[in-house]
């Protein structure tokens, strides 16, 4: 958990949040305005109140007392539409500045490296762009402006009870102290209580997110009690850290009440003792310090209220910043934007590592001529994806490099150079969307009649056309109205309509029955005609095919050449997978 530093105001987070109010800092002053004169109008109309008591009812001065309950009627009218603006416009700039800040902060997640999202819970990173920048906007709504606006009539109120009477002044400010030292130990104790109330909310909604997403592997497993058991576990932590602040809320209120009728009852007696033994303190003094210390107490209260909002909103702006400032992202320095490639891709002295200081990739050396078709293979962990993770850019190789022509992939343009890399993984993901949204991706330049051509072209137009709604059907979350095979016919689909230079293949037909392995693999030929291609597969009778077939083990390259090559390696290693795989086919 972060550290907390008891700050009433972070001054040099706050000044981060003003970069995105400058766009509305018109809004913003008007809302200091207001709330510098619902300030004024709220103290004006208890001294009214205490002239009218003094100068006109004891005296009976009937249009006296007229003419002033008519200015008290104006500046009530004044304060409540003050009221309005400021409440209004304190809230429109809230949203204004969240609208902008989650943007900036959904620009900056999609541009992070595959290792950013490897080491970071989804979860956490929906309560950050969906909870904790809601939070961010009481800051503006609920919490600075409140907290200005209640410090104003404060400053105000005393000034005017000053000016009155000083002595009644002194009885007000001698309970003052207490509550303002119970303040500062509420203000305290709630930023360590609503840091552990973020955390505890971004686990709850971590965990969450991922048992339902993995809810077949839960029922699968027969989980669920205990999956249950750490879900009260961890809701349980929730529960006590909210009731933590509960706790200080019941503390701190009843003893900012007491306090403020510990008041009363001094000014009563005082006041009073004072009126009837002929003192100079009036009738109408005594109603405007009642009124007054009220409304020195309340704001106070008020101000711990709204403090608690302030205080949330600076954990989730902290922690917004904390993303927003994180150095994720692959540096996109290319300038390279070539039209189209021929795709002779060349690894030379390729090294890489997930973790510092544990190497995956120990120094691949190979070149891949344009238009042929490789096939990775060798044991899970030798590092096939891992190549293409890297072809990809989705994460930056510690030494060596890859070309493609020549150039080396950094010296693209990053879109560029995905443009011309299609990849179809095993595990297909799609939108909740229409078949035709999860082949285009809303690309503007793909039309109907360019998916159906190409459908038709790869042979699974027949398939989506038997579908409720053909190429509108809704896959609903993740594809789960379509099998696991229709889901990777659908990314073939995706990749073709794409025309890439180079297409990958990652354990592409690994999980789908044999009939619709045949469909996808004419498929495949279909795609790999006329591209540089590169098919990983586990099982080997996918890559019999391939113009060459590069073996890894370890993070090496070990073998390399045709299938029927590679069969006579004396004790090669692709003899011994080929003979293991196919073993239990030979009749005995």
């Amino acid at each position: 958990m972060a550290k907390v530093s008891g700050k009433i105001f972070d001054v040099k987070l706050f000044s981060k949040l003003m970069v995105f109010v400058k766009p509305f800092k018109s809004t913003y002053y008007f809302v200091l305005v207001a709330a510098i004169l619902l300030s004024f109008f709220s103290t004006l109309t208890p001294y009214f109140l205490k002239v009218t008591v003094d100068d006109y009812i004891r005296p009976k001065a009937y249009e006296g007392m007229v003419m002033f309950v008519g200015f008290m009627f104006i500046t009530l009218l004044l304060e409540v539409i003050f009221q309005f603006l400021f409440v209004f416009y304190a809230n429109w700039l809230g949203q204004k500045v969240i609208k902008a800040l989650r943007v900036q902060l959904f620009e900056k997640i999609i541009f992070f490296k595959m290792s950013y999202f490897d080491k970071n819970a989804v979860g956490r990173l929906v309560t950050r762009a969906v909870s904790d920048i809601e939070t961010i906007a009481s800051i503006f709504s609920e919490g600075l402006f409140m907290i200005i606006a209640d410090l104003l009539k404060m400053v105000l109120v005393i000034g005017v009870m000053f000016y009155v009477d000083w002595r009644l002044t002194l009885i007000v400010f001698s309970v003052l102290p207490v509550i303002l030292y119970a303040t500062r130990l509420f203000q305290k104790s709630m930023k360590k209580a609503f840091e552990e109330v973020r955390l505890q909310v971004a686990n709850l909604n971590s965990f969450v997110q991922e048992r339902l997403s993995g809810m077949k592997i839960v029922q699968i497993f027969h989980r669920e009690k205990i999956e249950y058991e750490q879900f009260v576990e961890i809701n349980e932590k929730h529960k006590k850290a909210w009731l933590k602040t509960v706790w200080f809320n019941s503390i701190f209120f009843p003893i900012a009440e007491i306090s403020s009728s510990v008041t009363i009852g001094l000014l009563v007696w005082y006041g009073g003792f004072n009126v009837i033994s002929g003192g100079s303190v009036s009738l109408g003094t005594i109603f405007l310090f009642i009124q007054m210390s009220q409304m020195l107490f309340r704001p106070l209260r008020q101000i711990a209220d709204k403090f608690n909002t302030l205080q949330m909103g600076m954990v989730a702006a902290d922690r917004i910043f904390k993303i927003l400032e994180t150095e994720s992202s692959i540096k996109n320095t290319g300038t390279l934007s070539p039209e189209a490639l021929e795709g002779r891709i060349a690894f030379d002295q390729l090294r890489f590592s997930y973790i510092e200081g544990e190497e995956i990739l120990h120094g691949i050396s190979t070149q891949i001529n344009a238009g042929e078709t490789v096939a990775l293979v060798g044991a899970t962990g030798a590092g096939k994806s891992t190549i293409i993770n890297l072809l990809s850019r989705f994460y930056e190789y510690d030494s060596g490099d890859i070309t493609i022509d020549s150039i080396s992939i950094k010296d693209f343009e990053l879109n560029a150079l995905r443009i011309h890399v299609a990849v179809v993984l095993q595990d297909v993901f799609l939108f909740a969307d229409s078949l035709y949204n999860n082949i285009t991706l809303y690309n503007p330049d793909i039309s109907l009649d360019d998916v159906i051509e190409a459908a038709k072209k790869i042979g699974v137009h027949d398939f989506i056309n038997s579908l409720p709604g053909g190429y509108e059907y809704n896959v609903k979350e993740r594809g789960v109205m379509l099998s696991s095979g229709q889901r990777q016919l659908i990314a073939f689909l995706r990749a073709y309509i794409t025309n890439p230079a180079i297409l990958v293949l990652d354990e592409a037909t690994s999980s789908v029955d044999s009939y619709t392995e045949e469909i996808i693999q004419r498929a495949i030929d279909t795609l790999t005609k006329g591209k540089t291609s590169i098919v990983i597969a586990h099982r080997l009778a996918t890559v019999k095919n391939a113009d060459r077939i590069l073996v890894m083990d370890q993070g090496h390259i070990v073998e390399q050449g045709t299938h029927e090559e590679l069969l006579k390696v004396p004790n090669g290693y692709y003899a011994k997978l080929y003979e293991v795989q196919f073993a239990e086919t030979i009749p005995g």
